[in-house]
């Protein structure tokens, strides 16, 4: 882990709270044991004023590029539920792939319950306004 802990602004860990919160998704067991597992990693987190975030860090609106351990490339935005729409790479911060995501950084490598099972992700690029923050040894 890049950063050696998740790191979240502060406005942003109170949204996250209030989505998971509001969730639906408790039913299911993929999206239970995935918001369970952030929870324990929130417990560590760093968590930090507005402005104070790294750029490459991933965050609300942040577009990620990751590879799988199928190695395949994808990007997606993490977005709130309400915005989600798969057709335009915009993925619900409640899925599974975004809470792996949230709160790490470009370079950092993730292993993560999926529903298609456990697997690898390597964040290979964050963009955030306008900037693009890539992992130097990629």
């Amino acid at each position: 882990m890049k950063y050696g802990q998740l790191i979240i602004d502060k406005s942003e860990y109170d949204l996250l709270k209030g989505n998971i919160e509001n969730s639906r998704s408790h039913e299911d067991k993929i999206y239970r044991d995935s918001i369970k597992k952030l929870k324990l990693e929130l417990e560590t987190a760093k968590i930090i004023e507005d402005g104070m975030v790294p750029a490459d860090v991933i965050r609300y609106n942040s577009i990620v590029c990751i590879r799988t351990s199928f190695n395949v490339e994808r990007s997606y935005q993490i977005v709130t539920p309400e915005k989600s729409n798969i057709q335009q790479n915009k993925i619900s911060i409640l899925s599974p792939m975004a809470l792996a995501l949230f709160g790490y950084a470009a370079g950092d490598e993730i292993v993560w319950q999926f529903p298609s099972g456990i697997n690898t992700i390597k964040i290979i690029g964050v963009k955030q306004q306008g900037r693009t923050i890539e992992n130097e040894t990629i």
